[in-house]
């Protein structure tokens, strides 16, 4: 049996011990081993963290911007030392196969990159006699109090989303970290430790609930950042907007791939496996419905089918599998339930993942699950799934295939496949949904652009990381000034009069 580690708070520099009594269960999801027990936070824990980053903000705040970003190149240094710990600390935890879980920490890492630039990111305007004697220039400055609400599917890359940028423009910064995989959230703190943060700039809280509506409704937290279901999205969205926060809420997905009859099948059909399979399908952005133009249908099922029954399922650790296990036990058996819902709403079920040899063993396996002839009116089509279960929908026409995903409440991301630049461009264009691939299943930008999605994916203004993460994480500030010429008058020696 693994070693029973104990996750509690960071605060003020330093593991905080709370005098909590509730705590939660980790598991190893390869095997169903308990592995650590994490404490839930009180409102007192809370309070601490909340009191120790506000009282760190008003010097981490005035400290020069070139010092701010010497401490992010620094991090970048040691989570490029530490990046195979890290790995192997989410695919324990979460149990995503180790070569999915490295390529996590890489892109979380290009955040941190972006961030190394805030000198440049951060620097305001300047007009120069915009009026007579009249100079305007503007500052972007920090907020404050920050609160970052993580989900479980990426413990280490959705944190590094948040608390660079955040902590790089001046802010402190709290981070809630999914109770479900709970340690990648003390490995940042101890980086930013050694990286030569100050104490009480970031905190983490461990936690439930409770510990989420006490950071929502603390009046000394200034924005909270939020990634994980559109239900919780909506509920921190209403609740932290409602006391006076910047927020930014990215909820849930339904995303779409949409294969036109003249494009290369080999391709689309790699795309689909890796986009609706990979990390056990438990990505706010895997392809979780495959749409077919025209005939395009069954020269793409010739293609896909054979390679999923190739797929290799199994514990994390082992990088000759392609997927690993569920997050828990409870999510295994939702995403089960989906598949008896699809059955009995009367979709095909061409690959039935509950009948795969994984879900014998230990731990919390599901095999690939693919059904076609799904319609629009299942909710196996509506609803997030968020496991290893891809649908097809087969339409008419390219503008059916558009309409159908306009129509859908979610729009986080999409893709086309095509040879045709017509038909990319106009795709690009009319699609109602917030990142858009042209030949790439899953179109997550670059650090130094933005995600985000549209519709109920997304609650606020603003997308994540990039140009959009420097606005969230700070406020402008315009000044606009005059010097009166009497200051280079002399001296004068009568009486002053008005």
């Amino acid at each position: 049996m693994s070693k029973i580690s104990k996750v509690t708070h960071w605060i003020d520099g330093a593991l905080y011990q709370s005098a909590s009594d509730r705590f939660g269960d980790v598991h190893e999801s390869a095997t169903g081993e308990k592995c650590a027990e994490v404490v839930m936070a009180t409102t007192e824990d809370v309070d601490v963290a909340v009191k120790s980053a506000h009282a760190a903000f008003p010097a981490w705040s005035r400290t020069p911007v070139l010092r701010r970003a010497r401490v992010m190149f620094r991090l970048k240094e040691l989570i490029e030392r530490d990046k195979d710990e890290i790995a192997a600390l989410i695919t324990k935890e979460h149990g995503k196969v180790l070569h999915d879980a490295a390529g996590s920490v890489q892109r979380g890492l290009e955040v941190v990159e972006f961030a190394c630039g805030i000198p440049h990111l951060i620097r305001g305007d300047y007009s120069n006699q915009v009026g007579s004697g009249v100079d305007t220039y503007s500052m972007r400055q920090a907020l404050g109090v920050c609160v970052g609400i993580t989900p479980f599917n990426f413990p280490a890359m959705v944190p590094l989303w948040m608390f660079p940028l955040a902590i790089a423009c001046g802010n402190t910064f709290i981070l809630k970290a999914s109770e479900k995989d709970p340690s990648c959230s003390l490995k940042w703190a101890e980086l930013l430790k050694e990286a030569g943060l100050p104490d009480g700039v970031f905190n983490v809280i461990q936690g439930d609930k409770v510990a989420v509506n006490a950071l929502l409704n603390d009046e000394r937290v200034a924005a909270v950042s939020f990634v994980g279901s559109t239900p919780v999205a909506q509920h921190v969205y209403s609740t932290a907007a409602a006391n006076g926060k910047r927020v930014q809420a990215l909820g849930g997905a339904k995303n779409h791939l949409v294969i036109m009859p003249d494009a290369d099948m080999e391709q689309a059909s790699d795309a689909l496996l890796g986009a609706a399979y990979g990390s056990a399908g438990e990505r706010c952005m895997a392809i979780s419905a495959a749409v077919t133009v025209g005939d395009a249908a069954e020269p793409l099922l010739a293609k896909l089918l054979p390679k999923i029954a190739k797929l290799k399922v199994g514990p994390g650790t082992n990088n000759d599998n392609d997927m690993g296990p569920l997050i828990t036990a409870e999510h295994r058996d939702k995403v089960r339930s989906y598949i008896d819902l699809g059955e009995q709403e009367g979709a095909k079920l061409l690959v039935d993942g509950r009948s795969h040899d994984i879900v014998t063993s230990p731990g919390y396996f599901l095999g690939p699950t693919l059904f076609d002839h799904v319609t629009s009116d299942m909710r196996v089509y509506r609803e997030e799934i968020f496991g290893p279960v891809l649908t097809l929908t087969r339409t008419k026409t390219f503008d059916e295939a558009v309409q159908l995903i306009n129509d859908h409440e979610f729009g986080n991301g999409t893709a086309i496949f095509t040879r045709d630049g017509d038909s990319a461009r106009e795709f690009a264009a009319e699609i109602q949904v917030g990142m858009v691939g042209v030949n790439v299943p899953i179109p997550v930008p670059l650090a130094f652009h933005s995600f985000g999605g549209w519709k109920r994916s997304i609650f606020g203004d603003m997308a994540i990381y990039g140009m959009e993460g420097v606005r969230f994480y700070t406020r402008l500030k315009t000044v606009t000034s005059r010097w009166p010429t009497g200051i280079r008058a002399g001296a004068d020696f009568s009486m002053p009069v008005m």
